[in-house]
């Protein structure tokens, strides 16, 4: 039988299937170097797991890892370039991977965590090799050496294993319950079935996040099943619609911050580029701030779908632009695999529609999320056998409708109530002044957490006064939930993908008392400024 690949390379021998800034791939180049790498890899000892990692920024080269791997009949491993090399180690050791692919930009990093976790082979493109004493394997030689024939498509196929953030401790391993494959699949199987990804309904796919997160690694799974896609190095704005206008772009992924980053372009740089080829913009990742998603909405059309999950779920719920519309706030209704979203209150009973507690969700063989090595957090996140839970709060309406209303685990317990900072943080999200914002809670000697407020202010030369925000919060939300303090900075350390991470955030205050750190908060009747620098990658 031939691979996807190879029927694309007959088909249409010119289109290009793959391009990043250096290079473009027509479907018989995808077909060769795929084919190599999966040959490659299937001539070394992989173990029983059968896991092989990736450690690189966006490239060609990082799809068509991924791919081979795939085609390999492996499970790719991908980690996060930011890693140093023994968070990269602990992720090798705890997948026991048994190589890692590695880009020019990190290979110092991959070699020495590959040596730390005892990975015997480390392969790295573009002059990896030059970057460090020796220790890897150059692609170009490692897959010229290798046969271009098809190889088997019959053996089992092996899912994704991504790795959550850590915003709870160590990383753990996860194999999302939407996206990977049906038990006894082929790859053959597994790799056909992507064609029924809503995103793979339109060719063409521009990647602008890193291919090391849940969302972004539909690129992936789009070239796997024969979608042409191109990938951008890191998100730069205009390049984003340069390259929707050049390439006549019809789907891609986004997170909020691309959202906000679009709109903050000059209108005559917006203008000159046309983004009538679009169909579906996914965007994930975190909650969309509501007049940014109307903005793109107008500028973009209805094309923007709102995917809600977690690394251990894949996509749970999912609302069209029509349905957000009509309920803002909406993460939508269950989607595939999935077939029931509940709220349950802390012993577990299912609560009415409309009422607010955990969320869970049952799918529809039973399955629950699970951990790798880690049974005590595959126990927390199992409500009852067949319902799980992500740790979200939130409720159901009477038409199935998922609202978010909060993470429990970040929580805010004040005098023995509980407060959620989401509804606090939308409030102050909307004063024309604040450009981002997170609530966390901070010890209080009396009432045992209080309510603080970390804010970015929308420009630089304009801070607004912290008594005008506790004002405007006051106007909108009950006494107890508005801050007690306000902090401003110059961001918030937010991921590539446009999370906070709160345990972050709240670890100075954990380690000192709060009124210790001079300078650096402000009562609501007077201003101050941290000396943090905003920076993106």
């Amino acid at each position: 039988m031939a691979t996807v690949h190879r029927e694309r390379a007959l088909e249409a021998p010119d289109e290009i299937a793959l391009r990043d800034g250096r290079v473009e791939m027509t479907w018989p180049d995808v077909d060769t170097a795929v084919n190599r790498i999966a040959n490659a890899l299937r001539a070394i000892a992989l173990g029983p797991e059968r896991r092989v990692a990736v450690f690189a920024r966006n490239s060609a080269e990082t799809i068509l890892a991924h791919v081979g791997i795939i085609h390999a009949g492996c499970s790719p491993v991908p980690a996060s370039y930011h890693l140093t090399a023994p968070e990269l180690a602990y992720i090798l050791e705890d997948s026991r991977a048994a190589a890692v692919f590695v880009g020019p930009e990190n290979a110092a990093v991959g070699t020495e965590a590959a040596r730390l976790a005892g990975v015997p082979l480390v392969v790295g493109w573009r002059g990896a090799d030059d970057a460090t004493a020796g220790g890897i394997t150059p692609w170009d030689g490692w897959l010229a050496q290798a046969s271009a024939d098809d190889p088997p498509s019959d053996v089992p196929a092996q899912p994704f294993l991504s790795y959550t953030s850590g915003t709870t401790g160590t990383p753990k391993g996860v194999n999302a319950l939407a996206g990977s494959p049906d038990p006894g699949a082929t790859v053959d199987d597994y790799v056909r079935s992507m064609r029924t990804l809503p995103l793979a309904q339109w060719p063409g796919h521009l990647v602008v996040g890193p291919l090391h997160h849940t969302g972004p690694l539909a690129g992936v799974r789009l070239v796997a099943c024969g979608r042409p896609v191109t990938v951008l190095e890191r998100f730069d704005a205009e390049a984003v619609l340069a390259a929707i206008d050049r390439h006549r772009v019809a789907t891609s992924l986004m997170v909020p911050t691309h959202f906000h980053r679009l709109l903050s372009l000059p209108a005559d740089v917006r203008a000159h580029y046309d983004v009538g080829s679009l169909r579906l913009v996914t965007h994930t990742g975190a909650a969309c701030p509501h007049d940014v998603k109307r903005a793109m909405i107008d500028w973009f059309g209805p094309v923007l779908f709102d995917s809600y999950g977690g690394s251990e779920s894949g996509p749970l719920c999912g609302i069209s632009s029509a349905e957000w519309l009509r309920r803002p706030g909406s993460v939508g209704r269950v989607r595939p695999p999935f077939v029931r979203a509940v709220a349950v209150d802390a012993g577990g009973n299912e609560l009415p529609s409309g009422a607010e507690g955990r969320l869970a969700f049952e799918e529809r063989d039973g399955r629950s999320v699970a951990y790798l090595g880690a049974a005590r957090k595959t126990s927390e996140s199992l409500i009852r056998p067949g319902l799980f839970t992500l740790g979200d709060v939130g409720y159901v309406d009477d038409d199935g409708f998922v609202f978010i209303t909060d993470r429990e685990t970040d929580m805010i317990i004040s005098g023995g109530v509980n407060i959620y900072p989401a509804e606090i943080e939308h409030v102050l999200a909307s004063h024309p002044d604040v450009g981002d914002v997170a609530v966390i809670g901070v010890p209080d000697e009396d009432m045992g957490e209080s309510v603080l407020a970390l804010v970015v202010p929308r420009c630089a030369d304009r801070v607004p006064a912290a008594a005008d925000l506790v004002e405007h919060c006051r106007r909108t939300l009950a006494g107890y939930k508005v801050p007690r303090a306000i902090e401003f900075r110059d961001d918030l350390g937010r991921s590539t993908m446009g999370k906070i991470s709160k345990r972050v955030l709240r670890a100075p205050y954990r380690a000192t008392d709060r009124h210790d750190q001079s300078g650096s908060s402000s009562s609501p009747g007077a201003d101050s400024a941290s000396s943090s620098s905003w920076t993106s990658s």
